[in-house]
């Protein structure tokens, strides 16, 4: 698990998510959902959600992303709004924009875009 403040935790095993795409699923079209998501694979498209998406290390995805809370630990290419927070940790990559009302940048990660920080 990982903090950024006291008050936002993101649950980083595999078996709090109730919906996990395997490191060996590539998949390309518009992805939905209402439960936390973890990526291990490849998704290519779009992604709305109206709940928290993982993207963990060693995932890529190329897709616009819009979730209420987002984790970044692979590499997104594609714009990101988060509605309460986008984290990017040490380990992730964002190539695109990022919209959201709390933006984290950990030391060592990748990040080449806009960043706006507004209330949603």
């Amino acid at each position: 698990m990982f903090e950024a403040k006291e008050s936002i935790q993101f649950d980083a095993d595999e078996e709090d998510y109730d919906t996990v795409i395997a490191n060996d699923i590539i998949f390309t079209g518009t992805v939905r959902f209402s439960k936390p998501l973890m990526i291990k694979g490849k998704i290519s498209g779009k992604i709305d959600a109206t709940s928290d998406l993982y993207v963990d290390q060693g995932s890529v995805v190329t897709a616009d992303i819009v979730a209420e809370r987002v984790l970044v630990k692979g590499v997104v290419n594609g714009n990101i709004n988060g509605r309460k927070l986008v984290y990017v940790a040490s380990v992730g990559s964002v190539n695109g924009d990022i919209i959201a009302p709390q933006v984290v940048l950990e030391p060592g990660s990748n990040f080449s875009g806009k960043c706006q920080m507004v209330v949603q």
